[in-house]
Formats: structure tokens, sequence, C-alpha cells
């Protein structure tokens, strides 16, 4: 996976993380496993996502619910718990939410390990030193918060704010970010590169925030899902190149593919307003309504302007629904 933020925001020289850390790290490490997922040949995401998925995810209850990271569960019709003293149990995906990125699996079996508390990600701060923590026995990384920002990914996703953090964890997807209090603010997802630093290049991760957990919670363990209309997904992969919003691909037998959008087009507009970037795409295709509804967006092809009207769908259609191991 993978994603632009607007990098010249970001921090180019974090406070160093301190050395010492004000809880025990062991004990912390205790809540983070191994999660891993396979997926039907013939699910929707097994092309793009791959049929065997690995990363982490963070016991956040007693009961052995574990908060990991959506797209490593998407479709999974079998999982398994890890821990890296080699004991794994099975599990089950309770419920991926496309808005945030969370996913949610119950453990089937006891899980023996604490849970995680859950701190606050709106009151960390540029600077602020946090360890990201993985499954699987890898060494944890200390790290800062390098950047608390906007982010736009290519794959019609959005966050007001998100946590970024350097250096990153090579094994970031599911893995757990730790507050300087020990309590667990954030969500690993993506390996990001930031050009613009002196030195050359850094590796950053893109963190989802735990904030966005709260308020939807509830819904997830009761519905498996987010009790409110899906918003209108399109089925384009776009990103930004020289201030323009350039179509990178459309999804096989999605909306954007049946309205003509074709790989190389320019998003000009929606609903004859002009966008200013892939964030502000997403905002005014959301604008338009619910899942279903119709979006009529401008490209810009050939250097001509054109006119699509795309058939919006709830994407969760197309996947598969998980089944009880």
């Amino acid at each position: 996976m993978a994603g632009k933020p607007p990098v010249d925001r970001l921090a180019e020289d974090p406070q160093r993380p301190a050395d010492g850390l004000g809880f025990d790290l062991d004990r912390a490490l205790e809540s983070v496993v191994t999660i891993q997922s396979s997926i039907p040949e013939d699910a929707y995401t097994a092309q793009t996502l791959g049929e065997q998925r690995t990363g982490s995810g963070v016991v956040i209850r007693e009961s052995g619910l574990v908060l990991t990271i959506g797209y490593l569960i998407t479709e999974a019709d079998t999982i398994w718990i890890a821990w890296a003293d080699g004991r794994v149990i099975p599990g089950h995906a309770l419920a991926v939410d496309p808005e945030s990125g969370f996913g949610l699996v119950q453990a089937l079996d006891r899980l023996d390990c604490p849970a995680l508390e859950l701190g606050r990600s709106a009151g960390v701060r540029i600077g602020d030193p946090v360890v990201i923590a993985a499954g699987g026995g890898t060494k944890p990384v200390h790290a800062s918060i390098v950047g608390k920002q906007e982010f736009a990914g290519y794959w019609e996703y959005f966050l007001d704010e998100a946590l970024f953090t350097a250096p990153a964890h090579p094994f970031w997807g599911g893995a757990g970010a730790i507050g300087s209090d020990g309590r667990l603010i954030g969500i690993g997802s993506l390996h990001i590169e930031q050009p613009t630093v002196p030195g050359g290049p850094r590796d950053i991760n893109m963190i989802v925030p735990i904030d966005l957990l709260a308020p939807i919670l509830g819904d997830l363990l009761t519905y498996g899902r987010v009790n409110k209309p899906a918003r209108p997904w399109l089925g384009i992969f776009s990103a930004e190149s020289d201030d323009e919003v350039v179509v990178a691909a459309v999804a096989e037998r999605g909306p954007a593919a049946a309205a003509g959008v074709k790989r190389g087009d320019i998003l000009s507009g929606v609903r004859g307003v002009e966008i200013a970037d892939l964030g502000d795409f997403y905002r005014k295709v959301w604008s338009c309504g619910e899942a279903g509804v119709d979006v009529p967006i401008e490209v810009v092809r050939d250097g001509r302007t054109l006119g699509l009207t795309v058939k919006s769908i709830d994407r969760s259609r197309l996947l598969k629904r998980p089944r009880l191991q």
C-alpha cells in the first residue's frame, strides 16, 4: 500500500525520542500479535491485496478483541492470531470500516495476554516520542510524531487528520503506535517516502489515529459495520501529479470503468465545480449523497474536457463476507 501526504508540512527535524520510557514496554508488547489471513482466490481484492496477508494487531479487550488495519482481513475466510513464542489460535473477522481503515478480529480461543489501554491521539504533538510495535517478535521502533495532517489515499480514502511517524517500522501494517504513557494512539497503515527533508528522502509511517475508533466501535461490534449509509464509491485509483489529479487506474467491474473513465484522464471537476486536489475531489464526490447516487464528473482527455456520469455503488457489495471458522 502507498500514499502521498502533503509532505511539505511535515516536521523536518523532529525531536529525538527519549531513551527512557514511562511505562513497561515488555508488557505492552505482550498485547501486540501477528495476524495471518487467507483470502479466496476469487475474492475481489485477491489480486490487488494478495491471497495471503500477514501483519499485526493489538489486543484491546481481555475478551480477545484485536484491533488491526482493515486491508489485512478484508474478505478473509481464515484468520490466525500468533505470538512470537509460536502459539497460534483462530480468529474471526468481525468488521472492517472503510472510512477509518480499522479492522476488528475476535479471537476464537483464549488469548491469555493483556489488553492495551486506548489513549487519545488528539493530544499528541509533533515531536512526541512513540513506539511502533509489530507482532512476530520483531524489534519495536522508537520513533517520533513528525506530522498531524490530512491524508488522501489513491483508493478513495481520506482522513481529516492522520499521524505520521519516523523512522518508519518495516512491518507497519496493523502495528501498534504506543504513546509515551503506554497507551495505544493509533494503528499502522502505510509506508510513505517523505522527499523534502535535509539529507535526502526518509521513510515514514502513516498511522490511523485511535480517536476514530470510539465513535464507531459499538456499531462495529453490533452490526459488523458503521450503522449509516455507505459513501458513494467510484472505483477510481488516482494520484496528484504537477498540481493535477490523474487517474492511475480504474477498478475492474467498477462504476468508473462502466462510465468510460480511463487511465490517464485528468479529474478536473465534480458537478461542474473545479477540484483543488485529491482530498477535495473525495469531499465533493461524497457530498453528492450516499452510495448509489449519480456523480457527474469532468475529466480532461487529450486536451478536451468531457462530462461523465458515474453511477456510484457501495463497494462492500463486491466483497465476500467473512465466514465463522
